[in-house]
């Protein structure tokens, strides 16, 4: 976007935008900007390791089978590889294979032996004594040996860093979520926290030394933090190691990894991401579903299966940030349409000798109850607010009878109201009033009550609050309600 590939500034802009990024990086986290990570739900970040990682295998795949890799999405390079099958090479995919039976074997039933390392060593070997180049296995190839430079990239002036903000930003928040996700699920894996805003500066942290190395953007990468976590890694002190031999690396020992073969480097990627394919996690979100939650919400009764899912394709077939993306997009309509479609349960009176006062319940799950059938008791499962008010107001007309005269509303389980849904509870009262119906109000919490009072509701509606269901039934006539049943409350 800013400089050829190939031109005497293209390093110098590569390593400009890993300088850029690591200062966002940094200033981000101090800020504590890491609070957004917050809304990506957990079955969005697995979907979205799941399509990473499905990503990240079919794009190794051509490696393990010695054919050409096909650019474009998840599906593309899985068609492209279909397609080139028939020129695999059998040298290649002999290595692969091995490697990969190396590396799965030392993990199922040598977990202490380091099978990564061993699939390596013996790959090299392999090329050494096998003379695999020679039977068209690929192989690293030439590594530049030295340490870099360390400074600012020479030729870039502010206006070239300014420049390089807007794609800095973009690279800094798809860095930050591929980084978090495996993070986070490593984390839950393990019994630790993570902390978003030591992240954010971790990761600007990283970009800022790479650029000033004369390096590239770097970020937390799924692949690698697999083969760490297999290989035992269980603090920073593996960082540190791996840093060190990298040094030692560079300087020494360039010459033999250049005969490494790529097929035992895709082996030992696809060996440590494949455990991040976790189907049965996704099986699991789609078991997450009751009868009554489908009678509530319908298609949208599996929320977090739908949200998962959503990422998982959005990675699979746009890409990283898109996927990530549509899976928040997708898990915030839905919380949305099920918000605006709260569970307005018929209540039914328990009697609960030696108390006092009797436990109203979910009438649908206790269908033994008698009820009065001059009274309505609702109770609406969520906070009322312009989303939903509509279907609230509906709800509880179409419970409304010819014999009905009262109508009382729990509250107990709305922790917060609107002014457009206090005009809807005065609309109401109003209009049931027309009807000879009186609608209260039972268990009013302080929030309810005070928003009730400041948005200036009928007071009628104010003055009609009781502090248990029981007084707002009894208001409305010295009727003997129903026989009450003594059982358990659900």
């Amino acid at each position: 976007l800013y400089a050829t590939a190939g031109g005497d500034d293209f390093i110098a802009m590569t390593a400009g935008l890993a300088i850029v990024t690591g200062i966002l990086g940094i200033a981000a986290g101090l800020a504590r900007m890491g609070f957004l990570a917050s809304f990506i739900s957990q079955p969005v970040l697995k979907g979205f390791v799941v399509g990473l990682a499905l990503t990240i295998i079919a794009g190794q795949l051509p490696a393990l089978f010695g054919v050409p890799k096909e650019s474009g999405n998840f599906f593309e390079e899985i068609a492209g590889l279909i397609q080139n099958l028939p020129e695999t090479s059998s040298a290649t995919l002999a290595v692969g294979a091995a490697s990969l039976v190396i590396v799965l074997g030392c993990r199922r039933w040598l977990p202490l032996l380091p099978g990564s390392l061993l699939a390596v060593l013996l790959g090299i070997a392999a090329t050494a004594v096998l003379g695999l180049e020679d039977r068209g296995v690929e192989v690293v190839g030439t590594i530049t040996a030295g340490l870099p430079t360390v400074g600012v990239p020479e030729g870039l002036g502010f206006e070239d860093y300014l420049a390089l903000a807007g794609a800095a930003t973009g690279v800094l928040l798809l860095g930050f979520v591929e980084g978090l996700g495996p993070a986070k699920s490593y984390a839950a894996r393990d019994g630790y926290d993570i902390d978003p805003n030591r992240e954010l500066i971790g990761l600007g942290a990283a970009n800022l030394g790479a650029g000033l190395t004369s390096g590239m953007v770097v970020n937390g990468s799924l692949s690698k933090s697999a083969v760490n976590a297999n290989s035992g890694a269980r603090s920073q002190v593996s960082n540190l190691t791996v840093a060190a031999l990298v040094v030692i690396t560079l300087l020494f020992l360039t010459g033999i990894f250049e005969t490494l073969p790529e097929a035992t480097l895709a082996a030992v990627v696809i060996a440590a991401v494949i455990e991040l394919v976790d189907v049965p996690a996704l099986v699991r979100l789609y078991r997450v579903w009751t009868g009554s939650l489908r009678h509530i919400y319908g298609w949208a009764a599996r929320v977090d299966f739908i949200a998962a899912l959503a990422a998982l394709i959005g990675v699979l077939v746009f890409d990283t940030l898109p996927g990530l993306f549509i899976g928040i997009a997708v898990s915030v309509l839905l919380l949305v349409f099920r918000s605006s479609r709260p569970e307005v349960a018929t209540l039914a009176r328990i009697a609960t000798p030696g108390i006092g006062q009797g436990v109203w319940v979910d009438a649908a799950r206790h269908p033994d109850l008698p009820m009065r059938d001059d009274v309505i008791v609702v109770r609406v499962e969520s906070s009322i607010f312009f989303a939903n008010a509509d279907n609230v107001r509906q709800a509880i007309r179409d419970r409304i009878t010819d014999s009905t005269i009262g109508v009382v509303v729990d509250a107990e389980t709305t922790p917060a109201i609107d002014v457009t849904a206090t005009e809807m509870l005065t609309q109401l009262a109003e209009e049931l009033h027309r009807r000879g119906i009186r609608l209260v109000v039972a268990h009013g919490i302080g929030q309810v009550r005070d928003i009730l009072r400041q948005s200036g509701a009928d007071v009628a509606v104010l003055q009609s609050m009781y502090a248990t269901v029981d007084e707002a039934v009894a208001s409305f006539s010295n009727r003997p309600e129903a026989p009450t049943a003594s059982t358990e409350p659900d």
